[in-house]
This record gives C-alpha cells, structure tokens and sequence, in this order.
C-alpha cells in the first residue's frame, strides 16, 4: 500500500517514458511490417488484373498502392521522431544525474573549506619544507662524514702498505749486509762492526724517495 501513495522520481518518471518510447517503436514496427505485406498483395494484384486486361482495375489498385506507400513512409518518419524523444529524454537523464552529483561535489568542497584553516595549511606545508631540507641535510652531512672516513680509511691502509714494503726491502739488505760482515769473534772493534751493520738515516732516506715515498 505503501508503495502505491510513494511519490514518483525523476527518474522513475523516465524510465516508464522510455518504456512507452519502446512500446510505440515496436507498434511502428509491427505497422511497417503490415503494411509491406499489403504492398505485396497489391504489386500481385495489379499484376494479374494486367494481365486479364482489366485496366480500371489496375488503376484503382495503383492509387492504393501509392497510397499505401505513403503510409509506409510515414511510418519511418514517425519512428525517427520517436527515436529522437528516446534519445532527447536519455540526454536529460544524463545531464541530471550530472547536476546531481555536482551538486553533491559542491556541497562535500564547501563542507571542507569550512573545516580547512588556509592559514594553518599554509604553515603545516612550510614546516613540512623546513623539515625536510633539514633531513636533506642531515643526510648529506652523514653521507661526506662516511665519505671521509672512509677515503682516509683507505689512505691509511695504501700508506701502511708502502711503509710495510720499504722495511721489507730494508730488512733485506740490512741482512744482507750483516751475512757480509765480520763477526766479532774474529776480532774486529765492536764499533766498526756496529756502524757496518746498522743503516745510516741516509740510507733509509734514500730508499723511501727511491719508491717514491716522501
């Protein structure tokens, strides 16, 4: 019962008007098709009396036949005009279901600038900025610090490296030299002994430049 006394939509108003709209277009149709079938029987018709000879009936058949290809043709006319009322009242649907929801977007914006402080967006989105040069910063101080140490990380090693190759070559002559020395049992001063068996500062001078070493 409810349901009966329930006040009709927009678009139920459409709906039952696209619903007659089709109606109509099949009734067309099915006039159409009638009609088309009529013309059959008269072109029959109009052809037998032709060949009987019967003139004055053929004309009058000819005059419905005209008469009934006009109708015929009226038929696509009326059925284009209700092709346009379908399509016009599809179009309307659309633009009002359109203006609705632009009257809902319009309405949920205004609800949101009503809530929405400019100024303190503003200053949100400034704070968010300052913070994140901040942090961009940070990072790139951290990134040169590691950088750093670890460029002289490996300087260090290098260096050791090359001071580790210099005693080795040094130690190698020094025994070297020692092999070639007397010994003290032999009766050599202890002296000379010491000032051949030991490598001069000179020496050592000379051989960190030899490879390079400063």
């Amino acid at each position: 019962m409810a349901s009966l006394f329930k006040k009709k939509t927009v678009d139920d108003i459409i709906r039952e008007q696209n619903k007659e709209l089709r109606g109509t277009q099949r009734a067309i149709t099915r006039d159409r098709a009638a009609l088309e079938k009529q013309e059959k029987q008269l072109e029959m018709e109009i052809k037998k009396m032709a060949k009987a000879g019967n003139k004055d009936a053929c004309k009058v058949l000819a005059k419905q036949l005209v008469q009934l290809r006009k109708q015929k043709t009226r038929t696509y006319a009326v059925s284009s005009k209700v092709t346009s009322m379908s399509t016009q009242t599809k179009v309307m649907s659309s633009q009002m279901k359109m203006a609705g929801a632009m009257s809902t977007t319009a309405k949920t914006m205004q609800a949101v600038n009503k809530k929405m402080d400019p100024q303190k967006t503003l200053q949100t989105m400034q704070n968010f900025q300052k913070e994140n040069m901040k942090m961009e910063m940070t990072e790139e101080m951290i990134s040169d610090t590691l950088d750093d140490i670890f460029d002289a990380s490996d300087d260090e090693e290098e260096s050791q490296d090359i001071v580790n190759q210099v005693l080795d070559e040094i130690g190698i002559e020094i025994s070297g030299k020692m092999a070639k020395a007397p010994s003290a049992a032999k009766g050599l001063p202890s002296t000379s002994a010491s000032k051949s068996t030991t490598i001069s500062d000179e020496e050592i001078e000379r051989q960190l430049k030899a490879l390079g070493v400063d």
